[in-house]
């Protein structure tokens, strides 16, 4: 009985420990708290009293605001109520603007990929360039949303932007006419050769899965093999979409990305509801640098549940969340709550996926030299002979016969289609 009792006092004792133990590091916490907030009341107070100019106090608060989101990470950011009612902006798909999307990155304005066809497609930004200044004007320490704002303007107006290539050690001084930026989810649905489908993706939003369907009913009419879905330079959009997108090609009640947050309740679960997804034709996924955030989910899911092979290189690696918390005065803070991750637990941000089948980008140089010489006077021979015999998919591979990650893409994909076919006999 005693020993009964010895034990439940030592059991009773360490649980009031624990509990106090608990209660002063979370007392020790505020302290902290509490001390620090002191030292910002006390400068904040000898700037009022002892600057060389009277400092407006909304003009110290913002400040402080935007110091204080800026230290957190670089998606993090304090919102005056012009630049929130800018992001409120409904831009209904079209904007004057170069075309890019972009992020910070090791403290550096970074390009995350520039969008196909736009004018920063066409000056030849790639993914990974550091824009070091816009207008002659240094962008170190600018938030992205400035950054944005200087970009943007009327259209037929020029930028300059300088930019930082740090694979060539180059610097660039671009000058970019604005213009229209108009963009449409999927950009190509064909057939390549060997009923091999080509559907390239290059942003996800509200019509992308009925958009993707279309194009699917009519690729199926052809009696595709298999489908390669590039996603180069997709720099994301819409999380629903992009899970409405790994719904087409997974079953039904599957997990297609989940998130990670410090509160319980701001963690996130999606799941697969799609009753009708393509289940039978292989796929691969086409990725490079610069596909982020909605891409890599698809990428990730397609992986992990072994649906597809993804081919390229490493994506961009943006995998977080950022929550708009309007404030009282019409500002607003754009943070940082949760963090994605695939099915199987792989973390996106800061790491990427990883490609399956490693293909860097290259172009199909023509040879130089004598033998170019020999090859230009054999074309001219055959030139007639290829006009009276050149068929409509000849035309389509023509386009593509330059892009070695496609080709390799397609070359894996018939050995799949042949694999199947043998292992059917």
């Amino acid at each position: 009985m005693r020993k009964m009792i010895f034990f439940g006092i030592v059991i009773f004792l360490s649980i009031v420990i624990t509990l106090s133990v608990a209660i002063s590091a979370t007392d020790k916490k505020k302290a902290e708290l509490y001390k620090q907030a002191q030292l910002f009341s006390d400068t904040l107070a000898i700037i009022q009293s002892d600057y060389v100019e009277e400092p407006k106090s909304k003009d110290l608060i913002y400040g402080a605001l935007k110091g204080m989101l800026s230290s957190l990470d670089p998606h993090s950011q304090f919102m005056d109520p012009e630049t929130y009612n800018e992001l409120k902006v409904n831009t209904e798909g079209k904007f004057g603007g170069i075309g890019i999307e972009i992020t910070i990155k090791d403290g550096l304005l970074t390009v995350v990929t520039p969008i196909e066809d736009t004018p920063a497609w066409k000056a030849g930004i790639k993914a990974n360039d550091r824009i070091v200044k816009i207008n002659n004007e240094l962008t170190r320490d600018i938030s992205i949303t400035e950054a944005v704002k200087k970009m943007r303007g009327n259209s037929g107006d020029p930028v300059n932007i300088t930019i930082l290539r740090e694979s060539e050690k180059k610097i660039l001084d671009l000058k970019i006419i604005r213009d229209i930026i108009r963009i449409k989810d999927i950009k190509e649905a064909t057939i390549l050769d060997n009923q091999i489908a080509y559907i390239r993706l290059i942003e996800f939003s509200e019509n992308t899965a009925n958009d993707l369907d279309k194009a699917l009913n009519a690729l199926n009419k052809t009696q595709m093999k298999g489908i390669i879905l590039d996603l180069r330079n997709n720099p994301g959009g819409l999380l629903e979409s992009a899970v409405k997108v790994v719904e087409r090609f997974i079953e039904k009640n599957k997990l297609v990305v989940y998130t990670k947050a410090r509160k319980q309740s701001q963690n996130l679960e999606l799941i697969s509801r799609y009753g009708h997804p393509i289940l039978d034709l292989p796929i691969i996924v086409l990725i490079n640098e610069g596909s982020a955030s909605g891409s890599e989910i698809v990428a990730g899911a397609l992986q992990d549940y072994g649906r597809a092979l993804v081919v390229g290189v490493k994506s961009f690696g943006k995998g977080s969340v950022q929550t708009v918390i309007p404030l009282g005065d019409g500002s607003a803070l754009r943070l940082t709550t949760s963090k994605y991750f695939t099915p199987n637990g792989k973390e996106i941000h800061g790491k990427g996926i990883i490609p399956d089948i490693v293909v860097q980008e290259a172009k199909i140089m023509p040879e130089t030299g004598e033998e170019a010489a020999v090859e230009d006077k054999s074309s001219e021979v055959f030139d007639q002979v290829e006009k009276r015999d050149n068929k409509p998919e000849n035309k389509i591979m023509d386009k593509y016969k330059n892009d070695v990650q496609l080709m390799r893409s397609m070359d894996i994909l018939k050995g799949i289609i042949v694999y199947r076919n043998i292992g059917k006999k």
